[in-house]
């Protein structure tokens, strides 16, 4: 099955300095019927502000995957991980038995356009963790690149959930990718256009795909970016 949430459809949260649309519940943004898909919990497409951003707040027991389309993002926690994230550079932090972390825009001139994502751990009470790794060198080809995997397989930062992975792609236009096939795909376009298996997916736009065998993506946009989630 193929399921297409258009960006019009996503619930919407506007603070002024923030900007968010969420795939799934959160917050005050209740859905009983969307609560997740497969292992993905959270899937929230940010616009911050210059100097805005989330004072610190709390989290346990799960593994957060922050991805740039734009600006620099800048992440404390009270474990003493820091780091600035930008275009390309893979983010996680694993919130184990719990973890204090802010996530401010790097910059007083200039907006940052994120992607966060969440997956529960398949391990519990851990020590709190946090990683980066530049994957633009990977991302020039176009091709489908590990962004985040399940205790380090195929590279990528490491989550602690076996049986997730997370790819993002930048195609050219008219390349074509091949998604794996899994219980659970979540295809996310922050900007550029695809068509997949027929269907156009404009910037915001989603396609939840649920015991589906390998399908096609093929970039129709110029600037084009994926993000793509592979769980059970």
């Amino acid at each position: 099955m193929i399921d297409i949430r258009p960006a019009a459809e996503r619930f919407h949260t506007d603070f002024g300095w923030l900007d968010s649309r969420h795939s799934f519940s959160f917050g005050h943004h209740r859905d009983p019927s969307n609560t997740h898909h497969g292992l993905l919990l959270v899937s929230n497409d940010d616009r911050v502000g210059p100097g805005g951003g989330f004072g610190a707040h709390p989290h346990e027991n799960m593994e957060i995957v922050t991805w740039v389309l734009e600006g620099e993002l800048e992440h404390r926690d009270s474990a003493g991980h820091e780091g600035v994230i930008s275009p390309g550079l893979a983010q996680r932090m694993s919130a184990g038995s719990g973890v204090v972390h802010s996530e401010m825009n790097h910059s007083s001139t200039e907006s940052v356009h994120f992607v966060q994502m969440w997956v529960p751990p398949d391990v519990h009470d851990i020590d709190p963790g946090y990683e980066q790794r530049d994957l633009n060198d990977a991302l020039a080809t176009g091709e489908l690149t590990v962004v985040a995997s399940g205790h380090g397989r195929e590279g990528g930062v490491t989550i602690h959930q076996n049986d997730a992975m997370l790819y993002a792609a930048r195609p050219s236009v008219d390349q074509t990718l091949q998604l794996p096939a899994a219980p659970h795909v979540h295809v996310f376009v922050p900007r550029g256009s695809v068509r997949l298996e027929g269907r156009e997916l404009a910037p915001g736009d989603a396609a939840r795909l649920t015991d589906h065998e390998s399908v096609t993506v093929v970039a129709t946009g110029p600037d084009t970016e994926i993000l793509v989630w592979v769980t059970a």
